[in-house]
């Protein structure tokens, strides 16, 4: 695996807890609004939908750089959508990616140590 590829998939683990607790903030802040006076789903609707852009976009470059099966990308992105799937598809992504960014690292000094 390459140094990119390496850098895809971090980008993604690292976007997808933060994108599951402003889900679970959302949706708290939701029933808050309809049960007290306190409203601030505007502003956590806001934070939601830039981090699970920001998730769509790294998933999407994840899967084109690591290629994926179907069943794999499906569940990473299912895992988006549900209120904690963002912690579970960090999880399983630090365990898809601690081995594949030394093999990257180790493989660029290497290479810069054979020029």
């Amino acid at each position: 695996m390459d140094l990119k590829t390496a850098t895809a998939l971090r980008r993604l683990r690292l976007v997808s807890a933060p994108e599951a607790v402003s889900f679970l903030l959302l949706l708290i802040c939701s029933v808050l609004k309809r049960t007290t006076t306190f409203d601030a789903v505007l502003v956590m609707g806001y934070v939601h939908g830039v981090l699970f852009i920001l998730y769509v976009v790294f998933w999407a470059d994840a899967w084109n750089r690591t290629k994926w099966p179907r069943k794999t990308a499906a569940l990473y992105f299912v895992l988006s959508v549900l209120p904690t799937g963002g912690f579970f598809a960090e999880r399983k992504l630090r365990h898809e990616t601690e081995g594949a960014v030394i093999a990257a690292r180790t493989a660029v000094n290497e290479g810069a140590a054979k020029a």
